[in-house]
């Protein structure tokens, strides 16, 4: 493999400094003179037309400056891509938490104050809460003009709160089920869990002495929030900036508008700058969570173990909107079916709409509730079978030149060997203890694509600063990206800032998500440094007579190597009185032709008196190619790790009757440093990744076979299956004792 000075090494977070000292701006520590505070009022009902609003009271209140309610917005609808979120409900409120009107006042307690002034007499009508119910032909419809929405991928024959219907289907799963010696057939369902990030959704809206929208958002794609903001508002692009702001956490939660809109239309209003924060309880009532979901698996095997057909349907509870998915369905949902040899496969996913709480992304979106259910399912199977879990995934996982349920193909997998890593790590085959048992589970996914900026800029003061248009959202992007531009010119990393464009800057960037990052932005700096290079050798060319081709950039020194002779770059900048700037655009929207491969291996202890379950330790294996960051790499897989432990074991945005109980940390629990056990990490680095470097992916790999691998190891451990998410001691003892 090729030896490098800064690329895989570790290294400090390029952000940490400012995060550390405070000075890193987020949207809520953004000051613009005369900032009012804005809320919003929320609908108490899951489903009721909003018959009158009031303001009056509001409006008289000493301190408040604006007031917007649905009526003054009527027809404004945003998204992602579906645009079927009113900024404010007009006609009916669709879930509890929906926002009915909007205040702007002189601080956070005057807006709170006006909030309860407003009346609005509502007309409850019948909700629908649950998706199966939803589905039925007589359910309500909670959205009677869904074909009139802009974004929605296709017509329905008639309107239905099964909104979109997205198939993945290879061969002739009925001949394939002819073919079978044993169908086997299971349903499992996952529970709706928020992202949990440190920073709430927050925003600022100016519309400056140039009538010009200036935005603050906690937003990781700033870019396609503009162009939501002015597909809903009709305002064109060049009159919107969104400026750049550090986001507190992610988690695939800060890709929407929210309250932007809603902000802006009370900036429209007062005249005057106007900031909006949820708090924790909106969070949890209102927000974007990850989605539940009812996945029914069938699947035709042999005796021996080959799998030969699957059909699947993967139900997505949306809850009352679908415009907080950039996809509009959630892709993940073709992962139900594993990275596995079946030649006839029917896979299906719908989203519903229901009365509930609006889903949004987390880690991996669609993926580990698609994961759960499927790796689940390889475990009821084996069990069937009477053969191991491990033998029966050795014998269908993919290999180069196997085409996988959806009909990739993909080079250099490495499927087999990331599993026999994590089994050997996890010590899978060592005795154990009585009510101790050990469960395997495992995913893949590759880089998305997208595209990307940079620019790198030599300065005869010594300077090196790279621009980015990418808005940080925690993951220790900038940082990756001092790495590369490091690496190319030879310098300390620490030589390198960043500075970050806004939207004026450059004409798009794809953002931070779909695992994406190092894939686009990390060649886009590569290429830029390749620029750089190239422009000061033009230069010192120009300036002293060297061939252009024989001239490089190493450190501080520009060379020739025909004759040894170098010069200090900062010399030379300083006699030609300018910097030199290299840029470069990259863009790459192909599915990866490389896959990552993550295997885990859970060991649980369980007590049969009490049905609680002890995670004792945790195995977790990646098939990476060139690691570029140590630290934030572990840091990624070990926060993946502990999401997904939470995921499987104890979060539950439990909703009765429409409404959100876990509105607060006290409820809503999310693991602790006390809930994770001994973390084992197994990387397998090769050449087999993308871009110069060789890179895979890792944000969202390591959270999707989590839960499943904990499942596998209860019934390991004591012999029942938990096919509904979270496992609890509860539900475990429960199916103890009803064995």
């Amino acid at each position: 493999m090729v030896s490098y000075k800064v690329i895989g090494q570790p290294s400090p977070r390029a952000d940490g400094p400012e995060k550390a000292t405070g000075a890193a701006l987020y949207a809520s520590d953004v000051q613009l003179p005369g900032t009012l505070f804005g809320k919003v009022l929320r609908s108490p009902f899951p489903h009721a037309r909003i018959v009158r609003v009031d303001t009056s009271r509001a409006e008289a209140l000493v301190g408040v400056h604006a007031v917007v309610t649905g009526e003054d917005v009527k027809g404004v609808l945003y998204g992602r891509r579906l645009r079927d979120v009113p900024a404010l409900a007009w006609d009916r409120a669709r879930f509890v938490g929906d926002p009915v009107a909007a205040v702007a006042a002189e601080d956070a307690d005057i807006a709170q104050q006006a909030l309860n002034l407003i009346d609005v007499e509502y007309e409850e009508v019948p909700a629908v809460l649950d998706p199966l119910e939803a589905m039925r032909d007589d359910a309500p419809l909670i959205h009677p003009d869904v074909n009139d929405y802009v974004g929605l991928p296709e017509p329905l024959e008639k309107p239905s709160n099964v909104f979109v219907r997205t198939v993945w289907e290879k061969g002739d799963v009925e001949q394939g089920f002819a073919q079978a010696d044993m169908i086997v057939e299971g349903t499992y369902t996952t529970q709706m869990v928020h992202q949990a990030y440190l920073e709430s959704h927050s925003c600022l809206v100016w519309i400056d002495d140039d009538d010009r929208v200036q935005v603050w958002s906690s937003n990781k794609s700033p870019f396609a929030l503009r162009q939501q903001l002015s597909d809903a508002l009709g305002i064109p692009l060049e009159r919107i900036r969104l400026n750049h702001a550090y986001i507190g956490g992610d988690f695939g939660g800060k890709g929407s508008p929210l309250n932007v809109p809603v902000c802006y239309f009370l900036a429209l209003k007062s005249g005057r700058p106007v900031r909006m924060a949820l708090d924790y309880v909106e969070e949890f009532m209102a927000a974007n969570p990850r989605h539940p979901s009812i996945i029914r698996l069938k699947t035709g095997v042999m005796r021996d173990g080959t799998l030969v057909a699957q059909q699947s349907e993967v139900i997505f509870n949306s809850g009352a909107y679908g415009g907080f998915k950039p996809g509009v369905n959630l892709g993940g949902a073709a992962r139900v079916a594993g990275p596995y040899r079946i030649p006839h496969v029917y896979t299906t996913a719908v989203q519903v709409y229901t009365n509930t709480v609006p889903g949004g992304h987390m880690r991996g979106p669609g993926e580990p509730q698609a994961v759960f259910a499927g790796e689940s399912h390889m475990d009821a199977i084996a069990r069937q079978l009477g053969i191991d879990p491990l033998e029966l995934r050795m014998k269908n996982l993919i290999e180069d030149g196997d085409e996988t349920p959806t009909s990739a193909t993909y080079k250099e997998v490495k499927g087999k060997e990331t599993l026999n890593a994590a089994i050997e790590a996890a010590g899978y085959r060592s005795p154990k203890a009585a009510n101790v048992g050990r469960g395997m589970a495992l995913g893949d996914r590759g880089p998305g694509g997208g595209e990307s900026h940079a620019a790198i800029t030599l300065s005869a003061d010594g300077g090196v600063v790279l621009n980015t248009p990418i808005f940080e959202q925690g993951s220790g992007t900038y940082t990756t990206l001092r790495q590369i531009v490091a690496e190319e010119l030879s310098l300390p990393a620490d030589r390198v800032s960043i500075q970050v464009w806004d939207t004026d800057q450059v004409p798009f960037d794809t953002g931070v998500g779909g695992s994406r990052v190092t894939r686009i932005a990390g060649h886009v700096a590569y290429l830029a440094s390749q620029e750089t290079k190239q422009q000061m050798a033009r230069l010192a060319a120009e300036l002293l007579g060297w061939p252009e081709e024989q001239i490089t950039l190493s450190g501080e020194q520009v060379s020739n190597q025909d004759t040894g002779e170098s010069r200090p770059w900062t010399e030379l900048l300083e006699w030609a009185g300018h910097s030199v700037t290299g840029q470069a655009v990259h863009a790459d929207r192909e599915r990866s032709p490389v896959t990552s491969f993550t295997a885990q291996v859970a060991e649980v202890s369980v007590d049969t008196e009490t049905g609680e379950v002890k995670l004792l330790s945790f195995t977790t294996a990646h098939d990476v190619g060139k690691v570029l960051n140590p630290i934030g790499h572990q840091g990624q897989i070990a926060g993946g790790v502990m999401q997904g432990i939470g995921y499987a074991m104890m979060e539950d945005l439990r909703v009765e009757d429409g409404r959100v109980t876990a509105l607060s940390f006290g409820d809503y629990k999310i693991p602790t440093m006390m809930d994770i056990p001994e973390l084992r990490t197994v990387l397998l680095e090769s050449e087999s990744g993308m871009g110069p470097y060789k890179t895979k992916g890792i944000g969202e790999n390591p959270i999707g076979p989590v839960a499943a691998a904990i499942a596998n190891a209860v019934e390991d451990a004591v012999g029942v299956r938990i096919r509904d998410l979270p496992v609890t001691a509860e539900k475990v003892y429960r199916a103890l004792k009803g064995r």
